[in-house]
C-alpha cells in the first residue's frame, strides 16, 4: 500500500512541475567531426596509392600521386635557372658596391631577373604539389575510388576522410524550447546500443523551420578510442 502511494506521489509531482524544470530528451544521430570527400585539381595517371582503407593518416601525409615526372624534371630546371640568376646578381651586387664597374641599371636588371627566376621556380614547386593529394586533417581513410593505373579528372572524388575523434549528435528541438539550451551547455547522450558519453552544445540554429517547427542543435562530444560509430541513432538529454 505505502509503495502506490509513493508512485502516485512521484506522478503527482511530475504533473506539477512545469515543462521548462524537466529534462528534455531530443532524438537524432551521430556524426563524423569531419567527412570530407577528397580530389585533386589537375588531372592525370594515378601513379602511387601509399595508404589502404582504413589506415589512419596525420595531417600533410600524401595519400595518392599522379605521374609526376614532368613536373619534377621542371622544378629541377627552374631551380639551376635560380641558383644562376642568383649568383649573377650577386657577383653584380658585389661590383656595384666594391668598384662601381656596373651601372645600378645592371644592379636592377640582376635583382629583377632573379625574383622573376625564383617566382618560377616557386610556381614550378606548388604545381608538383598540386599532383599530390594531402591529408588535410588527420583522420581515417574510408574510401579510396580510384587507384593506381586509372586516370582521373579535375575534382573527380579519389578519396574519402573522416575524423571521429570527435563527433556531433544532431538533432531537432521545437522552436519554442530553443531559448532554452545554451552554448557550451552540458549534456548527456546515449547511444542506440546503449553507450553513454558526455557533450556539450556547440550550435542552436537561430532560424525555426516554418514547415516543421524545429530548430537544428549540435552538441560534440569526445570519442579518441573510435567505439562510437558515426550515423548511429542516439537521445541527447539536456537537463
Amino acid at each position: 500500500m505505502m509503495k502506490q502511494l509513493l508512485v502516485a506521489f512521484a506522478v503527482c509531482v511530475a504533473a506539477l512541475t512545469p515543462a521548462w524544470a524537466q529534462p528534455l530528451v531530443l532524438d537524432g544521430i551521430t556524426e563524423p567531426f569531419h567527412d570530407v570527400t577528397l580530389g585533386l585539381a589537375e588531372p592525370g595517371i594515378i601513379r602511387n596509392q601509399f595508404f589502404q582503407e582504413g589506415d589512419v593518416v596525420k595531417k600533410g601525409e600524401v595519400i595518392l600521386e599522379l605521374d609526376t615526372r614532368l613536373e619534377e624534371l621542371e622544378v629541377g630546371r627552374r631551380k639551376e635557372v635560380m641558383a644562376q640568376d642568383k649568383e649573377v646578381m650577386d657577383s653584380t651586387e658585389s661590383l656595384y658596391g666594391s668598384t662601381h664597374s656596373v651601372s645600378k641599371q645592371d644592379l636592377t636588371k640582376s635583382e629583377a631577373e632573379y625574383n622573376v627566376a625564383a617566382a618560377d621556380y616557386a610556381i614550378a614547386v606548388q604545381q608538383l604539389a598540386n599532383r599530390r593529394l594531402t591529408s588535410p586533417f588527420s583522420g581515417q581513410i574510408t574510401e579510396i575510388l580510384l587507384h593506381p593505373g586509372a586516370a582521373c579528372a579535375p575534382y573527380q572524388p579519389l578519396v574519402r576522410l573522416v575524423d571521429t575523434s570527435r563527433c556531433y549528435f544532431v538533432g531537432q528541438i521545437d522552436g519554442a524550447a530553443a531559448a532554452r539550451p545554451k552554448l557550451d551547455q552540458a549534456v548527456a547522450i546515449q547511444m542506440a546500443d546503449g553507450q553513454s558519453v558526455s557533450g556539450k552544445i556547440s550550435f542552436i540554429s537561430p532560424v525555426v523551420d516554418a514547415a516543421s517547427g524545429l530548430a537544428s542543435i549540435k552538441a560534440i562530444f569526445e570519442n579518441p578510442s573510435g567505439k562510437i560509430r558515426p550515423g548511429m541513432a542516439a537521445k541527447m538529454t539536456l537537463p
